[in-house]
């Protein structure tokens, strides 16, 4: 690894930590992950509390009570459902200035004038920003888990479920991630582009779940695999070896977005004949 490559992930991870990027998306994940499974169960208990009420207004209740406070997985299901999209949201707008934002401030054409590598660029981002969407996911998946133990009746939950439903959604985070990184470092518009990431993550999985049969092996589709997954023993059977290949093609996008993204920081061209210094 060049010293180039080596400054830009000290300079990102610094960056990452220092201005507490990294703090404030975990206490939304990790924070959403807990409440989640609380409300739920909350929810249970005040309806259960209220079935006389609502008897006397011919609505019976008891099945729903019971519902609401069945098994660990409905918080767990619940509470990653909240993380993918609050989270994400979150995570996306928090990452504004790392994924372009410092073009905007011209922060980064000193150092392109200097010769910094557009790799040494745009690599660190690729890895430090995805990888930190994948470990605060897992964690919230345990941390919900951990919370519905003692909440609900039937913890019908192993932790290999847990850790597959955690991946998944993580893989999800870190695709948007990457397009946000890929959009704004290309752009310089890093407002712009988590607008457009966000719109998509919330359009594009349900018009593909329509358009395609199955959401297997469809990696904009990966946050309705959770479902199953929790419901299911991933030790056994063939879902945990169909998870894994639709994993893996929502790697392979990831990459194509890196290359995307650095063959636009490739293309820019510094003009210093005029004033001001552009990219």
């Amino acid at each position: 690894m060049s010293r180039q490559t080596k400054a830009g992930f000290k300079k990102e991870f610094l960056a990452f930590f220092r201005t507490n990027t990294f703090l404030t998306i975990a206490l939304v994940m990790i924070g959403l992950a807990v409440l989640t499974p609380l409300l739920i169960s909350g929810m249970g208990l005040f309806m259960d509390s209220m079935s006389d009420l609502y008897e006397e207004m011919g609505t019976d209740v008891s099945g729903m009570t019971e519902a609401l406070g069945e098994s660990t997985s409905i918080g767990v299901q619940s509470a990653i459902e909240t993380v993918s999209g609050v989270g994400l949201i979150v995570m996306l707008i928090t990452l504004n200035k790392f994924a372009g934002g410092e073009q905007k401030k011209r922060s980064v054409i000193i150092p392109r004038s200097a010769g910094l590598r557009c790799f040494a660029y745009i690599f660190p981002k690729f890895i430090i920003y995805p990888l930190a969407a994948l470990v605060l996911s897992i964690g919230a998946a345990f941390a919900s888990w951990l919370v519905s133990i003692p909440l609900f009746a039937d913890n019908n939950l192993y932790a290999d479920n847990v850790l597959l439903a955690g991946v998944l959604l993580g893989v999800t985070l870190m695709l948007y991630v990457c397009f946000h990184l890929a959009l704004g470092t290309a752009t310089g518009k890093a407002g712009m582009s988590s607008a457009v990431c966000i719109t998509v993550s919330f359009l594009l999985p349900g018009i593909l779940s329509q358009v395609i049969d199955g959401n297997m092996y469809n990696p904009f589709t990966l946050e309705y695999l959770i479902g199953p997954v929790l419901r299911s023993d991933p030790r056994m059977g063939t879902i945990l070896q169909d998870v894994l290949i639709t994993i893996g093609f929502a790697l392979g996008i990831m990459i194509i977005t890196f290359l995307v993204a650095l063959f636009a920081q490739n293309a820019k061209k510094i003009d210093n004949s005029g004033d001001e210094i552009d990219l």
